[in-house]
C-alpha cells in the first residue's frame, strides 16, 4: 500500500488507498537503473545458459556460486565451491563506482530464474545474519518486477502527510530537505504543520519497483527490519535475479572465524567458478 520512490527515499501511499496522502522514511535502500547494458545482459544470460538451472523453491530455478553451509547447524567450509563465475568480475568492479558498496567483497552469488509459467515467487524473508553481511545487492535482469518489503514488528509507523494537491515535486521536509521529481508519485509536499499518524508495522507494506537491469542493495532497517518478497503477480516474463552477498563480522578481520573468511573470499575472488 505504499511505493518506495527511490529519488526522495519515501514510501508514498497510493492513490485510492487508505494511505493515499501520507509518506514516510524508508532507509536502507539504494537503486540505480542500467547498471548493465543490454548487450552485458543478453551476454551474462547466455553464458548463464550453458550451465545447468537446478530446481528451486516455489517455482525458481537456482545456479549457486559459494561455500557448503549448514546454517541450522552453523557449519561452513568451502566444499566444491571454486570461485564467482567469470563474468562477474566485470559486475563487481562496477560496483566500486558507489560509495554505498564501499568495501564490498562478494562471497557469493546466486542466480534465480523466474517464470510465470512455473508460478516462481519467494515468500517474505530474511537473509541469514549468521554468514551474511549487512548488504545484500541484486541485478535483475530480462524483465521488470516488484520486491515487495513487508515488517512483522509490534511497533508502529509515523506517516506524515502531504497537504499540497498542485504538480510539482515532492518536497521531504526536516531532514529530507532535498528537492527532487519522483516517478508515479502525487508529487505533493509533505506537511510540516498537520499532525503525524501512527500505524501498526504490520499493516504497512512496501513496493520498490525494480527496472530490468538496476541494481538494488537492501541494508540497515531494509534489510534486518524489513523481510522482502517477489509475488507471483509480479512476474510477468522471465527474471533472472543474481543477488550478490558478503559476509558478516563473525567472518571479516577481527572477526572469530577471520580466517576462514580469508580463505573464502580468496576463493569468490579468484573469478574460476562453476555452479556447484
Amino acid at each position: 500500500n505504499f511505493t518506495y520512490c527511490p529519488a526522495t527515499g519515501l514510501a508514498v501511499g497510493k492513490e485510492h488507498s487508505e494511505f493515499a496522502g501520507w509518506v514516510f522514511p524508508f532507509p536502507g535502500v539504494f537503486l540505480t537503473e542500467e547498471f548493465i547494458s543490454e548487450d552485458e545482459e543478453s551476454e551474462m544470460v547466455g553464458l548463464m545458459d550453458q550451465d545447468d538451472w537446478k530446481p528451486s523453491q516455489s517455482g525458481r530455478k537456482k545456479q549457486d556460486y559459494g561455500p557448503k553451509v549448514n546454517f541450522k547447524k552453523q557449519r561452513l567450509k568451502a566444499g566444491s565451491f571454486i570461485g564467482l563465475p567469470s563474468f562477474s568480475k566485470k559486475i563487481v568492479a562496477q560496483m566500486k563506482d558507489y560509495s554505498v558498496l564501499d568495501g564490498f567483497l562478494p562471497v557469493e552469488q546466486c542466480n534465480l530464474d523466474y517464470m510465470p509459467e512455473r508460478g516462481s515467487a519467494i515468500d517474505p524473508h530474511f537473509d541469514d545474519w549468521w554468514l551474511w553481511g549487512e548488504r545484500l545487492v541484486s541485478l535483475n535482469l530480462l524483465s521488470k518486477t516488484v520486491l515487495s518489503m513487508s515488517c512483522d514488528s509490534e511497533d508502529s509507523i509515523q506517516l506524515f502527510p502531504i497537504f499540497s494537491k498542485e504538480k510539482g515535486e515532492l518536497s521531504p521536509f526536516g531532514g529530507f530537505a532535498q528537492t527532487s521529481a519522483c516517478e508515479n508519485s502525487s508529487k505533493q509536499r509533505i506537511s510540516c504543520t498537520s499532525s503525524p499518524r501512527l500505524v501498526p508495522s504490520k499493516e504497512v507494506t512496501v513496493a520498490i519497483h525494480l527496472p530490468r537491469r538496476s541494481l538494488v542493495v537492501l541494508y540497515g532497517d531494509a534489510r534486518y527490519r524489513w523481510k522482502h518478497a517477489i509475488y507471483r503477480k509480479h512476474i510477468e516474463h522471465r527474471r533472472i535475479c543474481v543477488t550478490f552477498r558478503e559476509l558478516s563480522a563473525e567472518f571479516s578481520t577481527g572477526g572469530k572465524h577471520e580466517e576462514l573468511g580469508k580463505e573464502l573470499l580468496g576463493i569468490a575472488l579468484s573469478f574460476q567458478g562453476r555452479p556447484v
